[in-house]
């Protein structure tokens, strides 16, 4: 038997120095159990959906936000060796995220999709910024494009929803949009369309990049059901993903059923979010309940609009989920749990029917084994798993691609900032004089657009033809027609970038001049030039003035002489009385009465 161990011992020593020769080649699978912190990994029961599962659609996209703090080098990842049912499914690798709550980075596992028809994935990626890193979304292109035309800002949205009643009970309500039409924005209101069971729209959107801003065109999209497994996100200890040879394999699916009962968006972030975000700690910072998204302006999301449609049965749905929202705002003691090793611990336990939507994380194993489940699984051998996993590293190198043909553009338009503004300035003085309203002038001088080649995405999905069992692809939707007297108007910034709480600034925007903001007064700090308080004013004592009195006719009686009033003296705060009383003066008489008495004691003494 102790022959035995040394020889093993022998060889676990040989394999490691073979593995330390031939360096990457041989991977090493690194398998830590869910929910175990002591394995280096911590799988989480919240966070960001990958954005490529969903895609946020926001009337008035915003820059991404900016963190200090660069993310680590993407992660080696391979799927999991179950995938859904289906022809037109691929594995989207995962890419890291920020976590506010930690101040530092989690991993949002990579996603079995159904690729949406006639679409490419467009990765997101992390980009160079004043102040650290700022975050560009992904998006669904169509499939056609060689070319990627940056446009500048669109307009503030004009969306106000449905303006008239629909037909029957079976449309959805569809926003509108902008759309670049001769080289300027024209409006595209919005209209009721026929729902579809296996089918959800989403409508054209716009994303921004450090470019300019990219125009999505609606495209139809598989429902929830059939669009693929979502699995959970994990927070990593550095020591784990740096050791060499490192890969990294999901094991824990997320429960479709999230998307009714704790979904949020975070426009600001373009993701969805699942889990507990409840309290107004998030409200603050951007997060919406997803019932809520569409009645706030802010957006429009095509998972309501389907769920709603098909509750329409159901004249109390609405008011259920927002009942429900609001006990979970209120009561910490039933919001669901925030990590996958204490949802094990609240699934140990009995549940109440009440809570069964708290748990919504499962190790997939348990769900292959599973009979009657709403997604139908099959496995995947090794020849495909790594097939996936070329993939990924050719996912890697196209959102490299993006990311540097993006940035060397921004650069170039910040060199030519001069140049556009004297080019502005020239338009202006060219400008039709018919156009009379401000905004529509100072809109006019930002219509600049280019166009670039598009990078091959390795994720494209096929035209729209069904193949299989899938259920037809419905026809394009027929758009209504611009409407010519909707007036484009400038949008206001965002003041605060909810990752940092730093000010955006609106140069950050391809295309868009500088706005000067004025100061915030802190009410706090004192003024740089105190200002002393004004001294009430005395009035001085003004001088009587004494006129002069007609001279008196003879009489032959004496008139009395009535000694004139002494003027009031009024005295100044902080002056001492040094003055005498009034009553203890006697009156003096002026040289010119003198005579005048004497002149009349002389006539009486004349015969």
């Amino acid at each position: 038997m102790n022959a035995q161990r040394v020889s093993r011992r022998i060889l676990a020593v040989a394999l490691a120095a073979a593995y330390s020769w031939f360096g990457t080649s041989a991977a090493i699978a690194v398998q830590p159990r869910p929910g175990d912190a002591g394995a280096g990994v911590e799988v989480l029961a919240r966070g960001p959906v990958h954005e490529a599962f969903a895609e946020t659609v926001t009337f008035d996209p915003e820059p991404g936000i900016v963190v200090a703090k660069a993310p680590p080098e993407a992660i080696e990842e391979l799927p999991p060796d179950q995938k859904p049912e289906g022809e037109n499914i691929s594995w989207i690798p995962g890419y890291w995220a920020w976590d506010d709550d930690n101040n530092d980075y989690l991993w949002i596992s990579g996603t079995w999709r159904a690729l949406p028809p006639g679409r490419q994935w467009v990765s997101g990626y992390w980009g160079r910024s004043r102040g650290g890193v700022q975050w560009t979304s992904g998006y669904w292109a169509d499939a056609q494009l060689t070319e990627v035309e940056y446009l500048p800002e669109p307009p503030q949205s004009v969306e106000s929803g449905p303006n008239v009643e629909a037909a029957n009970a079976n449309q959805v309500w569809l926003p509108g949009s902008w759309t670049w039409h001769e080289n300027r924005y024209v409006w595209r209101p919005g209209f009721w369309s026929a729902a579809q069971p296996n089918w959800v729209w989403v409508p054209a959107h716009y994303q921004w990049t450090p470019r300019g801003y990219v125009c999505v065109d609606g495209y139809w999209d598989h429902t929830l059901d059939r669009r693929g497994m979502l699995f959970a996100p994990v927070r990593f200890n550095q020591n784990v993903y740096a050791q060499q040879g490192y890969y990294y394999t999901p094991t824990t699916m997320i429960d479709l059923g999230v998307f009714a009962n704790h979904l949020f968006l975070r426009p600001n972030y373009g993701h969805y979010y699942f889990g507990d975000y409840y309290g107004s700690r998030y409200s603050s910072i951007g997060f919406s309940p997803w019932f809520s998204f569409n009645s706030s302006r802010i957006g429009y999301d095509p998972f309501y609009a389907h769920q709603r449609w098909s509750h329409r049965d159901n004249n109390l749905w609405d008011r259920q989920i927002a009942s429900s929202f609001a006990l979970r705002q209120e009561n910490e003691a039933i919001r669901p749990p925030r990590t996958f090793a204490e949802q094990l611990t609240l699934s140990s336990q009995e549940l109440t029917e009440e809570n069964q939507s708290r748990v919504f994380t499962r190790p997939l194993e348990q769900v292959a084994k599973s009979k009657g489940g709403s997604i139908r699984l099959q496995a995947v051998n090794e020849a495909e798993r790594q097939r996936f996993g070329k993939l990924g590293q050719e996912a890697r190198s196209y959102r490299k691609e993006r990311q540097q043909l993006e940035a060397r553009a921004k650069v170039e338009a910040d060199v030519d900032a001069k140049a556009d503004a004297k080019a502005d300035a020239k338009a202006d003085a060219k400008a039709d004089a018919k156009v009379v309203d401000p905004n529509v002038k100072q809109h006019a001088l930002q219509l600049k657009a280019e166009r670039a080649k598009l990078p091959r995405s390795p994720y494209s999905g096929r035209g729209a033809k069904a193949t299989g069992n899938e259920p037809e692809v419905p026809k394009t939707q027929e758009l209504p027609q611009p409407d010519p007297k909707v007036v484009p108007k400038a949008r206001q910034p965002r003041r605060v970038n909810p990752a940092n709480s730093t000010e955006v600034e609106r140069r950050d925007r391809p295309g868009v001049t500088p706005k000067v903001e004025p100061k915030a007064v802190n009410p706090t700090r004192k003024p740089e030039i105190e200002t002393k308080p004004e001294r009430p004013k005395v009035d001085s004592p003004q001088p009587r003035k004494v006129e002069k009195r007609p001279e008196a006719e003879p009489k032959t009686e004496r008139p009395k002489v009535e000694s004139p009033e002494p003027p009031k003296v009024e005295r100044r705060p902080g002056r001492p009385d040094t003055e005498s009383k009034p009553e203890d003066r006697k009156p003096e008489r002026k040289p010119e009465q003198k005579e005048k008495e004497k002149e009349k004691e002389k006539d009486k003494r004349e015969p």
